[in-house]
Protein backbone atom coordinates (compact mmCIF):
# COMPACT_ATOMS: atom_id res chain seq x y z
CA UNK A 1 0.00 0.00 0.00
CA UNK A 2 1.24 3.87 -0.72
CA UNK A 3 -0.03 6.88 -1.60
CA UNK A 4 -1.30 5.65 -5.28
CA UNK A 5 -3.41 3.04 -3.78
CA UNK A 6 -7.02 3.30 -5.33
CA UNK A 7 -9.73 1.43 -4.14
CA UNK A 8 -12.12 0.25 -7.16
CA UNK A 9 -15.70 1.25 -6.87
CA UNK A 10 -19.28 -0.70 -8.02
CA UNK A 11 -18.58 0.83 -11.43
CA UNK A 12 -15.17 0.21 -12.54
CA UNK A 13 -13.49 3.29 -11.30
CA UNK A 14 -10.30 3.81 -9.32
CA UNK A 15 -10.37 6.10 -6.24
CA UNK A 16 -7.63 7.06 -4.44
CA UNK A 17 -7.86 5.70 -0.65
CA UNK A 18 -5.86 8.30 1.00
CA UNK A 19 -7.69 12.06 -0.43
CA UNK A 20 -6.86 15.60 0.51
CA UNK A 21 -9.83 17.73 1.81
CA UNK A 22 -10.47 21.32 1.36
CA UNK A 23 -13.16 22.25 3.90
CA UNK A 24 -12.32 25.37 5.75
CA UNK A 25 -9.60 26.52 3.35
CA UNK A 26 -10.26 30.07 2.48
CA UNK A 27 -10.87 30.90 -1.26
CA UNK A 28 -7.43 32.50 -2.38
CA UNK A 29 -3.93 32.28 -1.68
CA UNK A 30 -4.40 29.99 1.69
CA UNK A 31 -6.58 26.77 -0.76
CA UNK A 32 -4.24 27.57 -3.54
CA UNK A 33 -1.64 26.55 -1.36
CA UNK A 34 -3.29 24.03 0.77
CA UNK A 35 -3.58 22.20 -2.75
CA UNK A 36 -0.40 23.33 -4.16
CA UNK A 37 1.67 21.62 -1.12
CA UNK A 38 -1.31 18.42 -1.26
CA UNK A 39 -0.22 17.81 -5.21
CA UNK A 40 3.54 18.43 -4.13
CA UNK A 41 3.28 15.78 -1.41
CA UNK A 42 1.84 13.15 -3.77
CA UNK A 43 -1.78 13.53 -3.08
CA UNK A 44 -3.89 12.71 -5.92
CA UNK A 45 -7.38 13.04 -4.66
CA UNK A 46 -8.80 16.41 -4.07
CA UNK A 47 -12.37 16.72 -1.98
CA UNK A 48 -14.11 19.72 -1.99
CA UNK A 49 -17.86 21.07 -2.34
CA UNK A 50 -19.82 24.02 -3.43
CA UNK A 51 -20.58 25.08 0.50
CA UNK A 52 -16.72 25.45 0.66
CA UNK A 53 -16.67 28.61 -1.36
CA UNK A 54 -13.31 27.41 -2.50
CA UNK A 55 -13.50 25.85 -6.07
CA UNK A 56 -12.18 28.30 -7.76
CA UNK A 57 -8.78 27.92 -5.34
CA UNK A 58 -8.87 23.83 -6.01
CA UNK A 59 -9.65 24.64 -9.96
CA UNK A 60 -6.51 27.13 -10.00
CA UNK A 61 -4.31 24.88 -8.06
CA UNK A 62 -4.63 22.00 -9.81
CA UNK A 63 -4.19 23.50 -13.05
CA UNK A 64 -0.66 25.38 -12.04
CA UNK A 65 0.58 22.36 -10.75
CA UNK A 66 1.14 20.74 -14.20
CA UNK A 67 -0.40 17.68 -13.25
CA UNK A 68 -2.47 16.24 -16.66
CA UNK A 69 -6.24 16.87 -15.27
CA UNK A 70 -6.73 12.84 -16.04
CA UNK A 71 -4.70 12.05 -13.04
CA UNK A 72 -6.34 13.82 -9.99
CA UNK A 73 -9.48 12.64 -8.40
CA UNK A 74 -11.72 15.18 -8.01
CA UNK A 75 -14.75 15.44 -5.77
CA UNK A 76 -17.36 18.15 -5.76
CA UNK A 77 -20.72 18.41 -4.15
CA UNK A 78 -24.50 19.10 -4.57
CA UNK A 79 -25.60 21.82 -1.88
CA UNK A 80 -28.46 21.62 0.37
CA UNK A 81 -30.27 24.98 -0.79
CA UNK A 82 -29.90 24.11 -4.15
CA UNK A 83 -31.28 20.65 -4.03
CA UNK A 84 -34.54 23.14 -2.44
CA UNK A 85 -34.26 25.68 -5.34
CA UNK A 86 -34.67 23.13 -7.97
CA UNK A 87 -31.16 23.97 -9.40
CA UNK A 88 -29.12 20.85 -9.35
CA UNK A 89 -28.18 21.12 -13.17
CA UNK A 90 -27.75 24.83 -12.88
CA UNK A 91 -25.56 24.08 -9.50
CA UNK A 92 -23.41 21.61 -11.40
CA UNK A 93 -22.42 23.71 -13.94
CA UNK A 94 -21.03 26.24 -12.05
CA UNK A 95 -18.85 23.88 -9.86
CA UNK A 96 -17.55 22.83 -13.49
CA UNK A 97 -16.81 26.47 -14.32
CA UNK A 98 -15.26 27.71 -10.81
CA UNK A 99 -12.91 24.52 -11.12
CA UNK A 100 -12.31 25.09 -14.54
CA UNK A 101 -12.72 21.52 -15.89
CA UNK A 102 -15.15 19.50 -18.44
CA UNK A 103 -16.03 16.79 -15.95
CA UNK A 104 -15.91 15.63 -12.22
CA UNK A 105 -14.46 12.16 -10.98
CA UNK A 106 -17.61 12.11 -8.09
CA UNK A 107 -20.29 14.19 -7.76
CA UNK A 108 -22.11 13.78 -4.18
CA UNK A 109 -25.00 15.03 -2.79
CA UNK A 110 -24.13 16.62 0.25
CA UNK A 111 -26.82 16.11 3.13
CA UNK A 112 -30.11 14.00 2.67
CA UNK A 113 -32.52 17.30 2.49
CA UNK A 114 -35.67 15.97 2.78
CA UNK A 115 -38.17 15.35 0.12
CA UNK A 116 -35.31 16.98 -2.48
CA UNK A 117 -32.23 14.29 -2.05
CA UNK A 118 -34.42 11.71 -4.60
CA UNK A 119 -35.08 13.56 -7.02
CA UNK A 120 -31.75 15.30 -6.49
CA UNK A 121 -30.42 11.89 -7.44
CA UNK A 122 -32.50 11.54 -10.60
CA UNK A 123 -30.22 14.68 -11.94
CA UNK A 124 -27.56 12.83 -10.84
CA UNK A 125 -28.32 9.88 -13.03
CA UNK A 126 -28.25 12.33 -15.75
CA UNK A 127 -25.14 13.91 -15.41
CA UNK A 128 -23.53 9.97 -14.86
CA UNK A 129 -25.19 9.52 -17.78
CA UNK A 130 -24.10 12.37 -19.88
CA UNK A 131 -20.36 11.76 -19.04
CA UNK A 132 -19.24 14.80 -17.32
CA UNK A 133 -19.02 12.44 -13.71
CA UNK A 134 -17.65 9.56 -13.95
CA UNK A 135 -19.23 8.30 -10.70
CA UNK A 136 -22.17 9.42 -8.25
CA UNK A 137 -22.18 9.08 -4.43
CA UNK A 138 -24.19 10.64 -1.71
CA UNK A 139 -22.62 12.29 1.87
CA UNK A 140 -23.73 11.56 5.34
CA UNK A 141 -26.71 9.53 4.32
CA UNK A 142 -27.83 6.97 7.25
CA UNK A 143 -29.15 3.45 6.32
CA UNK A 144 -32.66 4.44 6.11
CA UNK A 145 -31.77 7.10 3.47
CA UNK A 146 -30.03 4.66 1.29
CA UNK A 147 -32.69 2.29 1.84
CA UNK A 148 -35.48 5.55 1.09
CA UNK A 149 -32.77 6.29 -1.99
CA UNK A 150 -32.27 2.97 -3.38
CA UNK A 151 -35.92 1.85 -3.77
CA UNK A 152 -36.11 4.04 -6.63
CA UNK A 153 -32.80 4.84 -7.75
CA UNK A 154 -31.42 3.12 -11.16
CA UNK A 155 -27.62 3.54 -9.98
CA UNK A 156 -26.44 2.40 -7.37
CA UNK A 157 -24.57 5.51 -5.16
CA UNK A 158 -20.53 4.60 -5.78
CA UNK A 159 -19.69 6.18 -2.24
CA UNK A 160 -21.20 7.30 0.50
CA UNK A 161 -19.07 9.81 2.83
CA UNK A 162 -19.83 10.17 6.23
CA UNK A 163 -18.52 11.41 9.65
CA UNK A 164 -16.16 8.60 10.57
CA UNK A 165 -13.47 8.56 13.25
CA UNK A 166 -12.18 6.39 16.50
CA UNK A 167 -14.79 8.51 18.59
CA UNK A 168 -17.49 7.13 15.43
CA UNK A 169 -16.27 4.14 13.85
CA UNK A 170 -19.25 3.81 11.73
CA UNK A 171 -18.99 -0.33 12.00
CA UNK A 172 -22.88 -0.92 11.39
CA UNK A 173 -22.91 1.48 8.70
CA UNK A 174 -19.55 0.27 7.00
CA UNK A 175 -21.27 -3.58 6.88
CA UNK A 176 -24.18 -2.03 5.36
CA UNK A 177 -22.96 -0.15 2.71
CA UNK A 178 -20.06 -3.03 2.05
CA UNK A 179 -23.08 -5.48 1.15
CA UNK A 180 -24.40 -2.86 -1.21
CA UNK A 181 -21.06 -2.34 -2.54
CA UNK A 182 -21.06 1.51 -2.06
CA UNK A 183 -17.61 2.29 -0.64
CA UNK A 184 -17.19 3.96 2.67
CA UNK A 185 -15.33 7.63 2.71
CA UNK A 186 -14.41 9.14 6.24
CA UNK A 187 -14.40 12.82 6.44
CA UNK A 188 -13.34 14.92 9.78
CA UNK A 189 -11.21 11.38 10.18
CA UNK A 190 -9.49 12.97 12.85
CA UNK A 191 -12.26 14.22 15.32
CA UNK A 192 -13.07 17.62 13.80
CA UNK A 193 -11.60 20.89 14.37
CA UNK A 194 -11.05 22.01 17.95
CA UNK A 195 -12.66 18.65 20.21
CA UNK A 196 -10.42 16.73 17.34
CA UNK A 197 -7.35 17.73 19.74
CA UNK A 198 -8.70 16.05 22.17
CA UNK A 199 -9.19 12.80 20.38
CA UNK A 200 -5.76 12.98 19.17
CA UNK A 201 -4.99 13.43 22.74
CA UNK A 202 -6.66 10.02 23.27
CA UNK A 203 -3.98 7.76 26.10
CA UNK A 204 -4.43 4.65 24.36
CA UNK A 205 -3.77 6.26 20.74
CA UNK A 206 -0.36 8.24 21.93
CA UNK A 207 0.55 4.72 23.49
CA UNK A 208 -0.01 2.79 19.86
CA UNK A 209 1.72 5.92 17.96
CA UNK A 210 4.66 5.65 20.43
CA UNK A 211 5.00 1.76 19.45
CA UNK A 212 5.41 2.48 16.01
CA UNK A 213 7.13 5.91 16.47
CA UNK A 214 4.23 8.08 14.50
CA UNK A 215 1.55 10.61 15.73
CA UNK A 216 -1.64 9.66 16.90
CA UNK A 217 -2.91 11.40 13.45
CA UNK A 218 -1.31 9.22 11.59
CA UNK A 219 -2.26 6.08 13.63
CA UNK A 220 -5.84 7.13 12.80
CA UNK A 221 -5.05 7.41 9.46
CA UNK A 222 -3.42 3.73 8.95
CA UNK A 223 -6.45 2.76 10.99
CA UNK A 224 -9.22 4.18 8.21
CA UNK A 225 -6.97 2.42 5.25
CA UNK A 226 -6.23 -0.99 6.87
CA UNK A 227 -10.19 -0.91 7.12
CA UNK A 228 -10.78 -0.14 3.42
CA UNK A 229 -12.23 3.36 4.10
CA UNK A 230 -11.60 6.22 2.07
CA UNK A 231 -9.95 9.41 3.92
CA UNK A 232 -9.63 13.00 3.46
CA UNK A 233 -8.02 14.72 6.15
CA UNK A 234 -7.58 18.64 5.82
CA UNK A 235 -5.33 21.39 6.76
CA UNK A 236 -4.04 24.02 5.39
CA UNK A 237 -0.59 23.55 7.00
CA UNK A 238 2.19 22.33 4.99
CA UNK A 239 4.20 20.09 7.19
CA UNK A 240 0.83 18.43 8.59
CA UNK A 241 -0.20 18.26 4.99
CA UNK A 242 3.58 16.03 4.19
CA UNK A 243 2.80 14.04 7.42
CA UNK A 244 -0.07 12.79 6.99
CA UNK A 245 0.88 10.99 4.16
CA UNK A 246 3.81 9.21 5.87
CA UNK A 247 1.47 6.54 6.75
CA UNK A 248 2.91 3.37 4.58
CA UNK A 249 6.46 2.29 6.06
CA UNK A 250 3.93 0.60 8.90
CA UNK A 251 1.08 -1.56 9.64
CA UNK A 252 -0.98 -1.56 12.75
CA UNK A 253 -1.31 -4.84 14.47
CA UNK A 254 -4.54 -6.76 14.76
CA UNK A 255 -4.77 -6.02 18.85
CA UNK A 256 -3.68 -2.28 18.10
CA UNK A 257 -6.53 -1.54 14.77
CA UNK A 258 -8.60 -3.33 17.82
CA UNK A 259 -8.03 -1.36 20.81
CA UNK A 260 -9.28 1.50 18.16
CA UNK A 261 -11.98 -0.07 17.15
CA UNK A 262 -13.05 -0.15 20.83
CA UNK A 263 -13.06 3.48 21.36
CA UNK A 264 -16.23 4.09 19.54
CA UNK A 265 -18.97 6.02 21.63
CA UNK A 266 -21.06 6.93 18.29
CA UNK A 267 -20.35 10.70 19.31
CA UNK A 268 -20.32 12.96 16.70
CA UNK A 269 -18.29 16.65 15.97
CA UNK A 270 -20.81 17.41 12.96
CA UNK A 271 -24.50 17.54 12.38
CA UNK A 272 -26.65 14.11 12.55
CA UNK A 273 -28.01 13.78 9.61
CA UNK A 274 -30.95 13.02 10.55
CA UNK A 275 -31.41 16.27 12.32
CA UNK A 276 -29.62 19.50 10.31
CA UNK A 277 -30.99 23.07 9.80
CA UNK A 278 -28.85 24.41 7.09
Amino acid sequence: MDINTTKKLNNGVEIPLLGFGVYQAKEGEEAVNAVRWALEAGYRHIDTAAVYQNEESVGRAIIESGIPRDKIFLTTKLWNDDMRKGRQKEAFEESLKRLKTDYVDLYLIHWPVAGKYKESWKVLEELYQSGKVRAIGVSNFHKSHLDDLLADAKVVPAVNQVECHPWLNQEPLFDYCNKLNIALEAWSPLGGTGTGKALLNDERLKAIAAKYNKSAAQVILRWDLQRGIITIPKSVHKERIFANTDIFDFELSKEDMSIINEMNENKRVGPDPDNFNF
